[in-house]
């Protein structure tokens, strides 16, 4: 063998891409069904339980070890590199893409699981047990956590779920064609020859699909969106998607509606209007957390006597979609560009704990549903409580809680929650026809009785005092049901549960 230590670096090689594949498939998913906690869970389960197969069946291989460790790292290098366009291509195209993304990542998971002990048994000759075990598993690891900080911080908002898998797929490709001449003692020439051929074939076939790999991600949501998609951006949180269709123009988030130019003003002036008609006086500071689309910002540019808005809002990529479709710059009638606008892109929890600010008159919360531990503390004990050092006694609160119909323990989960953390609320609830039923919570430090009607002086298209009364009204479906539920806080993420066995039952 011509370089021991070439192939303890094939060791870090092999572990990386192994954990790129699988959080590539854990992400694609997350984007596709909606940040699942349990779905999350179960693919590191089956990623880590395939390994030990993997692992289980290498002491069939008695024969040819350098043969069969090549072919299988150039197994890998196809499955895993076309994993991700694959996945999102079956969940556009197919109704059983969980048997397809399960299977996938157990297979992946064998193939991985197999090669490590293969290297092992190849370099067994050349260190003593105990030294081979030690390096073989300690850069084992360093590989998993050079894959688990590359992901997060570099491939995915440079390159992309797509080009990541493919490009690590060429990378196995490499380590394979690689192989043949670290190995070459151990592989007849005519065989090195045959593996060399397949590995540039399958390096060629991955090389052409990342050079097509917009093409590739637009045919997956060619058929995931039904109207034309005139803009996408892969940021470090998520993926947008803007469309334009019969109805107008509508935004999506990992592949979630946020709003339709047809009816978002419904959803918007229900979040803003009811926090200015609870605040007794003139509202001079506001506080929007979310709503990086600019369309809260719209409603509360409408009063004159707003001073001051704070926008905070996780993704610099949302909070320019406006200015890069200039469609949803026109419907939210520029709201950034409006002086008042104070924009800062952050997590919100860590603003409230770490910013010091004057204590606004009114705090506006549209976040997203909480379908997954980082914006289920967002709903938390402890974000309440944080937000507390921004209000004032007479402050009044909005958050948008999702569906009371469809979600209906997770709705009132968030109302609990509330008063458990010294507010008192009134939860209110309205119809947006691209969502159905929604709900929210209005809030405030003090006791209070809800408002009888829409502020003067003010242009609204959905509100008036029949409808802004019948907010507060919620039939028997959508009434807080008769069983206990629990308290939403950062060690129990009881809301995450709650919401997760709801919505379940409408995905595909």
């Amino acid at each position: 063998m011509k370089s021991t230590p070439l192939l303890f670096l094939n060791v870090i090689i092999i572990a990386t891409c192994g954990l790129i594949y699988e959080l590539l498939a854990a992400t694609v998913s997350s984007y596709v069904l909606g940040d699942s906690v349990t779905q999350f869970s179960f693919i590191i389960g089956v990623y880590l339980f395939a390994m030990g197969v993997g692992s289980y069946l290498s002491r069939f291989i008695d024969k040819n070890i350098a043969e069969k460790f090549i072919d299988i790292e150039l197994a890998v290098a196809v499955i895993g590199g076309f994993s991700a366009p694959l996945l999102f291509l079956t969940f556009a195209y197919v109704t059983y893409f969980g048997i397809i993304l399960y299977s996938m990542v157990f297979i992946i998971g064998t193939l991985v699981g197999l090669e490590i002990p293969l290297l092992m048994r190849i370099l067994q000759d050349k260190l003593d047990f105990k030294e081979l075990v030690s390096r073989v598993l300690a850069l084992d690891y360093v590989g998993a956590l050079v894959a688990s900080l590359l992901f997060p911080i570099f491939l995915v908002p440079k390159l992309g779920l797509n080009r990541t898998s493919l490009l690590f797929g060429m990378l196995n490709a490499a380590v394979g064609v690689w192989a043949t001449w670290l190995l070459e003692p151990l592989i007849t020439k005519r065989k090195a020859m045959i593996l060399r051929v397949k590995g540039v074939i399958v390096l060629a076939l991955l090389a052409i699909a990342l050079i097509k790999a917009d093409r590739l991600t637009t045919l997956a949501e060619d058929a995931l969106f039904v109207d034309n998609i005139i803009y996408t951006k892969s940021s470090p949180y998520q993926r947008i998607v803007v469309t334009k269709g019969k109805t107008g123009y509508a935004l999506f988030l990992n592949g979630n509606l946020q709003f339709n130019s047809f009816d978002e003003y419904r959803y918007h002036e229900a979040l803003v209007h009811p926090a200015f008609a609870a605040f007794q006086g003139d509202v001079k500071r506001v506080l929007v957390l979310g709503g990086g689309d600019g369309l809260a910002l719209r409603e509360i540019e409408k009063y004159n006597s707003v001073e001051f808005i704070q926008l905070v809002d996780l993704d610099p990529d949302m909070t320019k979609v406006s200015s890069a479709v200039p469609a949803l710059g026109e419907l939210n009638k520029h709201s950034f560009s409006d002086p008042r606008v104070h924009v800062t892109n952050g997590d919100a929890f860590v603003w409230l704990d770490a910013v010091q600010a004057e204590p606004f008159d009114i705090a506006i919360i549209d976040f997203p549903d909480p379908n997954n531990f980082a914006l289920g503390k967002l709903y938390s004990t402890r974000f309440y409580n944080l937000l507390k050092q921004k209000l004032k006694p007479d402050s009044s609160v909005v958050i948008q809680t999702t569906s009371p119909l469809i979600a209906r323990n997770s709705f009132w989960c968030v109302m609990k929650t509330l008063e458990s953390s010294g507010y008192t609320v009134k939860p209110y609830q309205t119809t947006v026809p691209s969502f159905g039923i929604w709900g929210f919570a209005l809030a405030k430090l003090q006791p209070f009785d809800k408002p009888a009607k829409p502020p003067t002086n003010v242009e609204l298209r959905f509100l008036n005092n029949e409808t802004f009364a019948s907010l507060f009204e919620f039939p028997a479906d959508t009434s807080k049901p008769d069983i206990e539920l629990e308290i939403n806080r950062l060690d129990n993420q009881a809301l995450v549960r709650y919401y997760e066995t709801e919505w379940r039952r409408f995905e595909q």
